[in-house]
Formats: structure tokens, sequence, C-alpha cells
């Protein structure tokens, strides 16, 4: 797929893969630093106000073109969980679509390159 192509996927197709890619760079950090409850510090990574955080951080270091696919998945959520507000919410989507479209351009340097900047401290 072109970089056109993927950014004209739906942006509910997106942020799903997208929470597969970012649980899948979470876990191989944990994993890799073999520090504690691996199951409850994934936690600190995946909760939609640790997603929105964690945009936050990277927000400047973006291209226009991951700026726009993070926007078009920021506008299209309609609900959110209780334990976050719609505003957070809707970043954390945004940024989930924002990691899809890295993963499916191929895009793995640049991938983790904003993941570690967004979870410096994890």
């Amino acid at each position: 797929m072109t970089k056109h192509e993927i950014a004209q996927l739906p942006t509910a197709s997106l942020a799903y893969l997208g929470d597969s890619v970012l649980e899948v760079l979470v876990r191989e950090r944990l994993i890799c630093d073999g520090k504690g409850d691996i199951h409850q510090r994934s936690l600190d990574f995946v909760t939609a106000v640790r997603q929105s955080e964690a945009f936050d951080r990277i927000s400047s270091m973006l291209t226009e073109d991951e700026l726009d696919i993070y926007k078009r998945g920021r506008n299209n959520t309609h609900t959110s969980p209780k334990s976050a507000t719609h505003a957070q919410y809707s970043k954390a989507t945004g940024f989930e679509c924002l990691f899809a479209y890295l993963h499916l351009a191929d895009e793995k340097d640049r991938m983790n390159e904003l993941f570690n900047a967004a979870y410096p401290d994890n």
C-alpha cells in the first residue's frame, strides 16, 4: 500500500490496528527491560489518558502527513470510556491511528523513534 492508500483507510480500522501495534511495542519494551509485573506495568502505556499524554510529548515532532493522520483519527471519535475525558479519548484514538499508519507504511525506525519519545520514562 502507498501512504496515500493507507491514509484513505477508515480511521476505525487504523485505530484498531494501531492499538495492536502499540501493544506489541509496549510488550517488547517490558520484556526487554525485565522489571516487575509486566501486566501491571503495561497499564502505564495503554490507557486513553496515558496515550493522550504520550501524544503531547511527540506532537511537535510530527510531519505534516503524520499530523494529518492523527487529526483524522482524533476527529472521528464519538464515545469515550469512563476513565478518560472525551478529549483524552479522542487524542488517544488519533495516536493509535498514527502508529497504524507508520506500521503499514513500513516506517519502523520512525515508529520506534516516536514511541521512545512518547514514553521516555517507562
